[in-house]
């Protein structure tokens, strides 16, 4: 055997044989795969998407969206929480900032262009808890309770319709017109019933009346989730075009006289908004009927 080939050729028995990352030779045993590498390549989500017209295979998710959809997720449980401790304004008030961060993933994820199917199916997840599960148990361990059965059940039907409501709006992504909502939005559900319980609560109004006002709030805004009635999506306003300088004076005034109340205002507004689809149905209805004799 010539020299060159007595350097060149490893003994695969050699303990200080180099690994080249195959198969271990028989006799020596093969290099264990760190644990914290083997869950994060394990853990790894994988995505199909298309770009360009391609598909393409995306590994891994986008942090900025997914952070507003956590603090959103967050604060639907920390409402669950405060709700279960008696903290009734705090309840309510976590939902309103959890509506508010739910209003900002998708406009970040479209304006950094980091949309994904991952951040539309976890910004869902979330809605179910800070949307449904959360304003339905609050308004159950708060006054619902007091009414027997009848409270869970009423509690139990808003839940269900908000998960009704959000899988039906996923599948209709793309085919219906983006000026309008078909049923109630979640977020506006859960304002409604959120406001309501945060203005009783304050007003100390605990009578048996209001608990039947609060049991047909919450059955109605779970119903008002699954119907057809269209709601104004205001997603055709063009936020980034200019506006007259009365405009933005109005919204200053909106948010000064908010402050004076919150929680009355705030029961005024989405009471308004929750109001408005009813009432443009019958007003359609109306205009579309025959004319009399």
């Amino acid at each position: 055997m010539s020299q060159d080939s007595r350097t060149t050729d490893r003994d695969p028995a050699r303990p200080d044989a180099e690994s080249d990352g195959k198969a271990s030779p028989e006799g020596v045993p093969p290099v264990e795969e760190d644990l914290a590498a083997a869950f994060v390549r394990e853990a790894e989500v994988i995505e199909e998407a298309v770009e360009d017209g391609k598909k393409v295979r995306r590994k891994g998710i986008y942090l900025l969206p997914n952070l507003f959809t956590t603090s959103a997720l967050f604060a639907g449980f920390f409402s669950i929480v405060a709700g279960i401790n008696g903290d009734f304004t705090a309840a309510a008030v976590a939902i309103f900032i959890a509506m508010v961060l739910d209003g900002l993933d998708g406009r970040v994820a479209r304006m950094t262009n980091t949309q994904s199917a991952f951040g539309a199916e976890y910004d869902s997840l979330a809605d179910m808890l800070s949307f449904g599960a959360a304003p339905a148990l609050v308004a159950f361990t708060w006054i619902l309770q007091d009414i027997g059965k009848t409270g869970w059940v009423v509690a139990f039907l808003y839940v269900a319709c908000a998960a009704l409501r959000l899988a039906r709006f996923n599948v209709q992504i793309g085919s219906v017109d983006k000026k309008w909502f078909i049923g109630l939005p979640s977020p506006s559900a859960a304002a409604l019933v959120a406001a309501s319980i945060w203005t009783f609560h304050s007003f100390d109004a605990e009578a048996f009346g209001f608990k039947l006002l609060m049991l047909v709030i919450v059955a109605a805004a779970g119903v008002l989730m699954v119907s057809n009635i269209r709601y104004y999506s205001f997603k055709d306003i063009d936020l980034k075009g200019p506006v007259p300088f009365v405009v933005l004076l109005a919204i200053v005034l909106g948010f000064v006289v908010i402050s004076m109340q919150p929680s009355v205002m705030l029961l005024l507004l989405f009471g308004a908004y929750v109001a408005s689809g009813p009432v443009m149905a019958v007003m359609r209805k109306m205009k579309q009927a025959p004319p009399a004799g």
